[in-house]
C-alpha cells in the first residue's frame, strides 16, 4: 500500500510543480487501445511494449480538461481507499457522483488509465470488479474474510469471487477446466450434472465478455492445478473474439496481461469443421452479418492467428459460408446430444485445437 500511496503522491507532485512553475498541470497516459503499442508474445499473450505512444490529458485544454479532473477526483478517493484500508467497486465509486461522472465507462475508462499510468495492478488500488461470472464443480476454497466456499456439493453454481487475489487453500480434483461461453449452456450442462459425469472438472462462465475477477480466476486456477483448460464457444466470430480474450488478453488490459492471460487455454468447441462433420441442418445456422463480417476480418488479421495454422483452417471455413452457430444448435441431433455425445467424444478422442 505504501508504494500505490508513493505513486499517487508522485503524481499530484508533478502537479504542484506544474502550478508552481505557472504551467497548465499534464498527465501522461498510454495509448493502450492503439495495436502499434502491443506486442505478441507466445507465453504471455498481448502485452504493452515498454516504451509506448503517450497521450496527454492536459488542464488547460477544452477537450481534456473534464478527463484531468475526473483523473484528479478518482485518484483522491483511491487515495482515501488504500489508506484507510477499505474498498470499492467501479460502480460504486460511480455513484458516489453520477453526475459529475456522467457514465459508468467513464469511471471503468479512467480506472484502467490510472492503473496504467501508475503501474500498479487494479486490485492493489482497492478498486473491485462487479462480479457476473460463476463457478462449478470440483472445487473448494476460502474466501479472505474466512467463509469456506465448496463448489462441489452446490447444485446451483457459485459467484466468482470479488477479491479473487484473496482466496487461498484452493483443492480440486478435476482433470480439466471448462470455461463455457454462455450462462445458458453452463446452467443446461449444470442440470445435466455434466461436471461429475465424465470425469470430475470445473466448470467456469464469465457469461459473455469476461469481466475482470473471472479472467483472473480463471489464471488463478491455472497456476494452482496446471490442469488442461478448453473453451466452449458459439461457432462465431464473437465466440472466437471471448476465447481469445482468456487466452491471449484484450488490448485494452495489454498492460496487465502477465496476471490475466493464459496461453494453454484450447478450443474444444463448438468448431465451424463440427458443423459440416455433424451434418447440422443449413436452416439451423444464422447467415452473418456485416458486423460478424468486419470482426472475422479484424480476427484473422492478430498478430496470434499465425501461430495457430488450425484455428486459421477453422477461421476460413466460417468465412467461406458466411453461417454461425450457437451452442444450442446442437439439440437439433438430440436433446442431451451436448453433455452426454459431444463433450465426452471431444474429451476421450482429442477433439481440441
Amino acid at each position: 500500500s505504501s508504494e500505490v500511496l508513493e505513486a499517487i503522491e508522485n503524481v499530484i507532485q508533478g502537479v504542484l510543480q506544474s502550478l508552481a512553475q505557472k504551467k497548465a498541470p499534464v498527465l501522461t497516459v498510454a495509448n493502450r487501445a492503439d495495436w502499434r503499442n502491443i506486442e505478441f508474445k507466445d507465453s504471455v499473450g498481448l502485452q504493452m511494449i515498454p516504451r509506448c505512444t503517450t497521450k496527454l490529458i492536459r488542464s488547460d485544454c477544452p477537450q481534456s480538461a473534464r478527463r484531468f479532473a475526473l483523473m484528479l477526483k478518482i485518484l483522491s478517493m483511491i487515495y482515501k481507499m488504500v489508506q484507510s484500508n477499505t474498498y470499492a467497486t467501479k460502480r460504486d465509486i460511480y455513484y458516489s457522483d453520477t453526475l459529475l461522472f456522467g457514465s459508468q465507462s467513464v469511471v471503468d475508462q479512467i480506472i484502467n488509465d490510472i492503473s496504467c499510468m501508475l503501474k500498479i495492478p487494479r486490485r492493489s488500488l482497492h478498486v473491485l470488479s462487479t462480479t457476473k461470472g460463476f463457478v462449478a464443480g470440483n472445487l473448494s476454497y476460502t474466501e479472505e474474510d474466512g467463509t469456506k466456499v465448496n463448489c462441489t456439493c452446490s447444485a446451483t453454481a457459485v459467484t466468482v469471487p470479488s477479491n479473487v487475489q484473496g482466496i487461498k487453500n484452493l483443492s480440486s480434483h478435476a482433470k480439466f477446466i471448462l470455461i463455457v461461453e454462455k450462462d445458458a449452456t453452463f446452467q443446461r450442462l449444470l442440470d445435466d450434472d455434466f461436471f461429475s459425469k465424465v470425469s470430475p472438472c470445473i466448470m467456469i462462465t464469465g457469461r459473455g465478455i469476461p469481466d475482470l475477477n473471472t479472467r483472473l480466476l480463471v489464471r488463478k486456477l491455472w497456476d494452482s492445478f496446471q490442469i488442461p483448460i478448453f473453451t466452449l464457444m458459439d461457432a462465431d466470430p464473437h465466440g472466437v473474439e471471448i476465447m481469445c480474450i482468456y487466452k491471449y488478453g484484450s488490448v485494452s488490459m495489454s498492460f496487465e496481461a502477465h496476471h490475466l492471460t493464459v496461453p494453454s487455454v484450447k478450443w474444444l468447441g463448438l468448431l465451424p469443421s463440427d458443423l459440416e462433420r455433424l451434418n447440422i441442418c443449413k436452416d439451423a445456422l444464422i447467415p452473418f452479418t456485416k458486423q460478424d463480417e468486419n470482426k472475422l476480418a479484424s480476427i484473422k488479421k492478430r498478430p496470434y492467428i499465425a501461430c495457430q495454422p488450425l484455428w486459421k483452417k477453422e477461421l476460413e471455413i466460417m468465412a467461406a459460408s458466411k453461417l454461425k452457430a450457437e451452442i444450442q444448435v446442437l439439440t437439433t441431433v438430440s436433446a442431451d446430444y451436448l453433455s452426454r455425445v459431444y463433450l465426452p467424444n471431444k474429451l476421450q478422442f482429442g477433439g481440441w485445437l
